[in-house]
């Protein structure tokens, strides 16, 4: 095996203490006022944009901490996978960093896709006001009527006719659609049935107000609905686009999905680390303070056991995600083919576990607390999100196997 080296540079360095000064001393003592301004008005709209976010963004872009999440040094902060890892980590922390740096999903992947693969009129139309923060995005690729753990299930079409790409189908999960900054959504269909199964599909942007896209419903994620971004179920009916809307011509949409997925899943990874940080100080902090039949809680039952669980399980994970972020700098998606799914299984379940125990050691007020409440909602939905835990348990498993074979 090659010398795995997960040093940071120094702009890294730079930016990771930036980034985590900023969070500490502006973006947690705003989530309050976020929280107020989303619901504290009876004649407020939660479908609206709370204005501390605005506000909070433009002091990151002053600063120059913005678009952390891209390489490319024209758009982006010039970081690799390895240096925005630890990044992404500290926004994991807060339910409101990462929009405020503008590196929230889906919008990070939807940038990378048209970084790399958008022609000259497709950046400058969506990708360059992604970048300036100015507007939102969604991506729709799942569907309700199939298993989409199986993505050539898909049964959307996006069937070229003359110089127009023709959309019809229905999806769902489709997050940010909700926001009304949402300007464009990536819809994936299927272009060709009789090609090769991964030459089927196309990936086409589609504006939010264009005829025939029609939001059904905003979708829960035990019983919130994630206001002001959300996930939406949406009709496509027989939305008509002119053909320079497909990204990089018909039938590429499974080469994209797979450019797509690599940096995205190290994002969701190093977030869901920070976030299982932040529940393993809410339980510790309770452990110390809380005392029950005359002693406190940490030495109490099984709590100092729990507690090293949860670090050794949360430095375990971040380890297995340097891992994969140094191949998928070194060797490309396909290097690092394993570590990527592992990852995807490993974080939001170390997440889930560490959330589980802090919610576990506050006892009645755990189930009540609006931030563990969230993370474990959170944790879940990862396990799903991007693919459930027994597809990528699947990859791993061929991948190793086929050592054998």
């Amino acid at each position: 095996m090659a010398h795995m080296d997960f040093d940071h540079s120094e702009r890294a360095h730079i930016v990771m203490e930036q980034v985590e000064r900023f969070i500490r001393e502006r973006v947690v003592p705003n989530e309050a006022t976020y929280q107020e301004q989303l619901t504290g008005s009876p004649d407020w709209t939660r479908w609206r944009v709370p204005p501390i976010v605005e506000q909070l963004k433009g002091q990151a872009k002053e600063l120059g901490l913005w678009n952390l999440f891209l390489p490319d040094e024209t758009h982006g902060a010039g970081l690799n996978n390895r240096d925005y890892a630890p990044v992404a980590e500290l926004t994991g922390r807060s339910f409101l960093a990462p929009e405020v740096f503008n590196c929230a999903a889906p919008d990070t992947g939807n940038a990378e896709v048209l970084v790399q693969y958008g022609s000259e009129l497709q950046k400058e139309q969506w990708l360059l006001p992604l970048l300036d923060g100015e507007i939102r995005s969604g991506f729709s690729m799942t569907e309700p009527a199939v298993a989409s753990s199986d993505a050539t299930n898909m049964a959307a079409t996006a069937e070229v006719e003359g110089d127009e790409v023709v959309l019809n189908g229905q999806k769902w999960w489709t997050s940010g659609a909700g926001d009304p900054r949402c300007a464009f959504l990536i819809f994936m269909g299927v272009t060709d049935r009789s090609a090769d199964r991964h030459r089927r599909h196309s990936m086409v942007l589609v504006p939010m107000d264009a005829p025939g896209v029609k939001i059904l419903r905003m979708l829960p994620v035990f019983g919130q609905l994630g206001e002001p971004h959300g996930h939406a179920e949406i009709l496509f009916d027989n939305v008509r686009l002119p053909a320079e809307a497909i990204i990089a011509g018909p039938g590429r949409g499974f080469e994209i999905a797979q450019g797509r997925l690599g940096p995205g899943r190290i994002h969701h990874c190093m977030r869901a680390i920070g976030a299982a940080e932040r529940a393993l100080e809410r339980l510790c902090e309770r452990a110390v303070a809380r005392v029950a039949f005359g002693k406190p809680l940490m030495n109490l039952g099984g709590n100092r056991d729990i507690i090293a669980n949860c670090r050794m399980a949360i430095d375990q994970a971040r380890l297995l995600t340097m891992k994969a972020a140094w191949e998928l700098d070194t060797q490309g998606t396909f290097g690092a083919l394993v570590s990527i799914s592992a990852i995807k299984v490993v974080a939001p379940n170390v997440l889930q576990q560490v959330v589980d125990a802090a919610i576990q050691i506050h006892g009645g007020e755990g189930v009540a607390d609006p931030e563990l409440s969230y993370l474990m909602g959170m944790a879940r939905a990862l396990r799903l999100a991007d693919g459930p835990d027994e597809v990528h348990r699947a990859m791993v498993a061929r991948l190793e196997l086929g050592k054998y074979s």
